[in-house]
């Protein structure tokens, strides 16, 4: 018996320090892209969020997953380059909605450029027929994850339920 629980231990010890290898490398990966179109992955990841229309703050915030004052910083840098735009809700006149320029639309599309480059450059160095195996396994072990962060942290994953992450296999979830 003590020796399945070493072997699960064993296991588990390889999964986390594969996933946080993984997480460090991928990373450093991906500032590199992003600084290369000129911006944080942080500024990205908002350029992103915005390109299936305009958001309330309050709704951008959410879907980011971070503080107020960190969006404001965020945006304020994204409107000093001409990427997005402010502008008042329609419907609650206090409110406000944050809308990608073209300007912001054409980032935003360079910025997907580049991560699509880099991950098909990640794919093409798969072993040769194992890429459906690897992103099935990949896809599997996210759901793992997801269902284990909610049975000890129920609601954490609740900022992304509106988001439109894009799964391994390309498609829309979330």
């Amino acid at each position: 018996m003590n020796e399945v629980i070493n072997i699960q231990d064993t296991q588990a010890q390889r999964l986390r320090e594969a996933i946080r290898a993984l997480v460090r490398r991928f990373s450093l990966a991906e500032r590199a892209d992003m600084s290369c179109c000129g911006m944080t992955v942080a500024q990205a990841a908002t350029l992103e969020a915005l390109t299936d229309g305009s958001l309330r703050l309050s709704d951008l915030g959410k879907r980011l997953g971070i503080a107020p004052s960190t969006l404001t910083r965020n945006l304020a840098r994204l409107e000093e380059r001409g990427l997005i735009r402010k502008e008042p809700d329609p419907i609650d006149g206090r409110a406000q909605r944050v809308a990608l320029t073209n300007t912001g639309f054409n980032a935003a599309s360079e910025v997907r450029s580049q991560e699509e480059i880099f991950a098909r450059s990640v794919l093409d160095r798969l072993p040769q027929g194992s890429t459906a195996d690897s992103l099935t396994t990949l896809e599997n072990l996210l759901t793992a994850v997801r269902s284990a962060s909610e049975a000890c942290c129920s609601g954490a994953y609740d900022h992304l339920s509106c988001s439109t992450q894009t799964s391994v296999a390309g498609g829309r979830n979330e």
